[in-house]
């Protein structure tokens, strides 16, 4: 399994954030991948319609012709029927069933809360772990106990894959959590702008990545 690079922001397409905002996933998609996005998480707590699906073939096409690579959050069926990458949680498949499950070349990415969690999952063979919540967050009914600056500078040393950090990622705090280790930062709310539109989240896609590169 070879280490991978990632790209600094790692956005996450919520499908509930963005039916909130009046935004179909594949526009938004199409939006952040007009904008340079590296990589693109597709996540879903609820069922997998027909109609979903179809959207994140196409989702998956468009990142394929920009060379940008898709994740797909807790799901291998739906991830190795897209050709995508997986992305799962500490209550989801263990992440060496996602291994076997999806070959020794499918970039495989395991989430972690706290430091004993990132210390086994730097064990596991995934390409790169998150953790969170950094800061704290709307975006989980039931997050866990948020995490600071101060124990991501600690943990940076606990794993060799890249290391996201994830839960309430701002534009004002980004800065502070790349300098603290994060190799990327993963977003969600503060990527969707009020209100959202195309144009507008290409722009603040762009601010992002503006911001990232410094």
């Amino acid at each position: 399994m070879k280490m991978m690079k990632l790209p600094r922001l790692y956005p996450i397409l919520d499908t509930a954030a963005l039916a909130a905002r009046g935004m179909a996933v594949e526009r938004a998609a199409e939006a952040m991948l007009e904008s340079g996005a590296g990589i693109l998480q597709l996540r879903h707590k609820g069922h997998w319609s027909r109609g979903l699906y179809e959207e994140a073939q196409r989702v998956a096409g468009r990142c394929a012709e920009e060379g940008a690579l898709l994740i797909v959050d807790d799901r291998a069926d739906f991830a190795l029927l897209l050709g995508a990458g997986l992305h799962v949680g500490q209550d989801d498949l263990p992440p060496r069933e996602a291994r076997r499950l999806m070959g020794p070349d499918a970039v495989v990415g395991f989430s972690s809360h706290n430091p004993p969690q990132l210390r086994e999952a730097g064990g596991e063979p995934v390409n790169y772990v998150a953790l969170g919540p950094i800061f704290r967050t709307m975006s989980k009914q039931n997050p866990d106990p948020v995490v600071g600056l101060e124990q991501l500078r600690e943990c940076r040393a606990l794993v060799e894959q890249p290391l996201v950090a994830i839960g309430g990622i701002t534009r004002q705090n980004a800065a502070e959590v790349l300098a603290a280790g994060a190799d990327a930062v993963a977003v969600i709310a503060d990527l969707l702008p009020e209100p959202c539109t195309a144009k507008s989240l290409r722009e603040r896609v762009e601010e992002w990545q503006r911001l990232v590169r410094k």
